[in-house]
């Protein structure tokens, strides 16, 4: 197990070569769930995330022998930068393995750090096996992206300055996909202020810390999409999940939806870019999955912002529309002339902007005399989604969401 000296001597050892991140407070999203909000802003470290504090503490540990040697890792993104970028700053050669379909923001970043990166697999398990073959071969050491104690105690520097600058935390709130960032913090928190609750979040489509909380063991989960790639882990760590047990008091879960919600909730509010995996913590707790917040001062980690701008414009997609500023309906009029400038003016009056729309006749479960228009429209909340739903209903057209 991790100890608060290992935090402690990590803080030492990469002191001056990351950012003291800010850890401030937001009135707005205080007032949204009733409590008093603070946001850790690990998206500032140089690297665009908290990996680098993990994976500079454990190259920092390497003997000369294996510095020489150089190191591997195998990641998404945010643990190959960290890797890479110190990696770079040390003279250590580095090798990362990406799965293949890695934005390509994330690898162009990597490779600019010096780093010799390998694309391979689809997912993070075949690109982890990739890097454990080619460490068999070259005999590089391998940077573990969450499962190694020197992985841990990097992170949970994190912990120790939120101490520092928060005056009286009673919940923090972080992100967990292989649990190396909630684990660090979680030793440095409740050995330090064992009153604090520590609560961890994680996909609703990945819930791997959950299902091994449930089982009594790191258990493998079945494999699915999510947004928040950071955290798309199956099994979480060996190493890890002790820690977690100890220390982690709850673990909630995060819809898809909410997580889209809570980007674009930062974006707009905080004025902060947040990949998805960082903005779980904004869903968990603006959206009520966190108990006994109310009055409460609580800490949100903000993990990352590495986000392609391509996913970033899908998630901006998805927020409005959980948050009923965007609305797709189908609905079903007659193919005749003026249907479409009747249903148009219909939206009109109801304050409905029309950003898209399509005019479908060959479609199989149509009348011959009906066509089918497929709107995107801009509008005021979820209350006038509604109320656009309810009046083109009372004029008799069939409405679907789109």
């Amino acid at each position: 197990m991790v100890t608060l000296q290992d935090v402690l001597d990590a803080r030492a050892r990469i002191a001056g070569q990351v950012v003291l991140t800010p850890c401030t407070p937001s009135e707005t999203f205080g007032e949204m769930f009733g409590g008093h909000a603070w946001f850790k802003f690990e998206n500032l470290q140089r690297t665009g995330s908290f990996k680098e504090r993990g994976a500079l503490n454990r190259m920092l540990l390497l003997p000369e022998d294996e510095r020489l040697r150089g190191v591997i890792a195998a990641s998404a993104g945010n643990h190959a930068q960290g890797v890479a970028y110190h990696a770079s700053r040390l003279g250590i050669p580095a090798t990362i393995v990406m799965p293949e379909r890695t934005p390509l923001v994330k690898v162009s970043a990597t490779e600019k750090y010096g780093a010799r990166v390998v694309l391979h697999g689809s997912v993070y398990d075949e690109a982890m096996a990739e890097a454990l073959r080619i460490q068999r071969e070259e005999g590089q050491t391998l940077i573990h992206p969450f499962d190694d104690p020197g992985i841990i105690a990097g992170q949970g520097t994190i912990g120790l300055e939120l101490l520092e600058q928060v005056p009286a935390p009673d919940v923090v709130v972080c992100g967990v996909g292989g649990g190396g960032i909630i684990s660090g913090i979680a030793v440095a928190i409740k050995e330090m202020r064992p009153e604090v609750r520590i609560v961890g979040v994680e996909s609703a489509a990945l819930p791997a810390a959950l299902r091994a909380r449930e089982a009594g063991r790191p258990v493998v989960i079945p494999p699915a999409e999510t947004i928040a790639e950071g955290i798309a882990v199956r099994q979480i760590g060996g190493v890890t999940f002790p820690h977690i047990e100890r220390y982690v008091d709850e673990l909630v879960t995060v819809s898809e939806e909410e997580i889209a919600a809570g980007v674009l909730l930062l974006l707009e509010r905080e004025k902060t870019v947040a990949e998805a995996a960082c903005a779980t913590t904004v869903a968990a707790v603006c959206g009520g999955h966190v108990r006994g917040v109310q009055g409460k001062n609580v800490v949100m980690v903000l993990s990352g912002g590495n986000i392609d701008v391509t996913l970033m414009s899908r998630i901006i997609e998805r927020g409005l529309v959980q948050d009923g500023r965007r609305a797709h309906l189908r609905v079903r009029v007659k193919d005749r002339p003026g249907a479409l400038a009747a249903l148009t003016a219909l939206l009109a009056e109801v304050g409905a902007n029309v950003q898209k729309l399509d005019h479908n006749r060959a479609m199989a479960d149509l009348w011959v005399t009906d066509a089918e228009i497929e709107m995107a429209l801009e509008t005021r909340g979820r209350a006038h989604v509604g109320e656009i739903i309810g009046r083109l209903t009372e004029a008799g057209y069939q409405v679907q969401p789109g």
